[in-house]
């Protein structure tokens, strides 16, 4: 199933809302959805304001399932931005003295089972899976 609407912060409840309801017919229980609502709103929100610079675009979102993996993929055709090559923030410093910044892609590793990025065919093409349906860790902050 998929779903494609311009990145406009207008849009994300209802593309956060897709996603969930694409994990509930998976069988994921109600706290690892919402754990996966928090990841997908920060991927989403990184491309609302960032992707497109001044301009306007797209985002895809594409949720399918594979065995016992439910797989997210979070597709615009923006400026190239991999997740995955930004370090994590250093969470044992005093809010006070971290950076800004960061703390949403420290949410999205933490909240997912496993993330690829990719560059193809002039999009960014995002991928989250999920193989823990009942991850519920409590994250340091």
């Amino acid at each position: 199933m998929n779903v494609r609407l311009p990145a406009k912060l207008i849009h994300l409840e209802q593309l956060v809302d897709f996603v969930a309801n694409c994990a509930q017919r998976q069988g994921i229980g109600p706290k690892r959805v919402g754990e996966i609502k928090v990841a997908v709103e920060e991927a989403i929100v990184n491309v609302i304001n960032y992707a497109y610079g001044d301009g306007e675009g797209d985002v895809e979102v594409i949720c399918t399932s594979e065995n016992d993996r439910f797989i997210i993929k979070i597709i615009d055709s923006g400026l190239p931005f991999d997740l995955l090559s930004h370090k994590d923030p250093d969470i044992s410093l005093d809010v006070s003295e971290r950076e800004i910044g960061g703390l949403g892609i420290y949410l999205i590793k933490r909240l997912v089972d496993h993330i690829e990025y990719k560059r193809k065919d002039d999009n960014n093409v995002l991928t989250l899976v999920i193989t823990n349906k009942t991850k519920s860790e409590h994250l340091p902050v």
